[in-house]
């Protein structure tokens, strides 16, 4: 890699707004903003709308769309016109 190029790369925490669930990961990003982590440590915080800790699909709160009656009702209203 070429040097000075590259943005820093260090431990970040991610704070999702949505569940107030907070996970310490590296990242490139950077924030004004820092937090006393568990270890005693500061980093930077960083505020996301959406992770896996608030995502449906993750929660196993995703609802299941009925594919085939949207199907069915697609052909009632266009079906008959040609």
């Amino acid at each position: 890699m070429k040097p000075g190029i590259h943005p820093a790369y260090g431990p970040v925490v991610f704070r999702d707004t949505a569940s107030g669930t907070a996970f310490l990961t590296r990242s490139t990003m950077t924030s004004d903003r820092t937090v006393v982590w568990e270890d005693g440590n500061t980093y930077p915080l960083v505020d996301v709308e959406t992770s896996s800790a608030s995502h449906p699909f993750y929660t196993g709160t995703a609802r299941v769309l009925d594919t085939a009656g949207r199907v069915e009702r697609f052909e009632r209203r266009y079906g008959g016109r040609r």
